[in-house]
């Protein structure tokens, strides 16, 4: 029986986060082409575009913030307490009659009372299905 060991460079190079990222910004310059920033750095084209295609993916899931304005509704609700039910003697807030609390996934709810306004309500879980 006869074992060979092949010895010499690995074929598949490993690229560190900020090797990538330096060479898509090189080609983003004015006039860059990419097959040439490619075969600079010596790497396949078609994977200096992927870098690109991720990296604007990835630019595009920045958080944002939108304007909000707090009114105060009609008939201000005050909790209801619950007898003490700690050790501590705490009062308890009773959960509010009509709560309807929708799982997002990902660790993400929202909760939301009977008198939720539920055009405003499509508009915000149209726009977290987005993310």
């Amino acid at each position: 029986m006869r074992v060979e060991v092949l010895g010499g460079l690995e074929r598949r190079r490993r690229w560190s986060q900020d090797d990538k990222a330096r060479i898509v910004e090189e080609t983003l310059a004015p006039g860059a082409k990419v097959t040439a920033v490619a075969r600079r750095n010596g790497v396949a084209a078609s994977l200096v575009f992927t870098w690109r295609r991720q990296a604007r993916t990835s630019e595009q899931v920045v958080p944002s913030f939108a304007p909000v304005q707090i009114a105060a509704t009609e008939a201000e609700e005050t909790p209801k307490l619950l007898p003490a039910g700690d050790s501590r003697g705490r009062s308890v807030v009773a959960a509010r009659i009509g709560l309807i609390e929708i799982d997002l996934g990902n660790r993400r709810r929202i909760r939301v009372d009977a008198h939720v306004d539920p055009e405003a309500l499509a508009r915000v879980l149209e726009v977290l299905e987005r993310r």
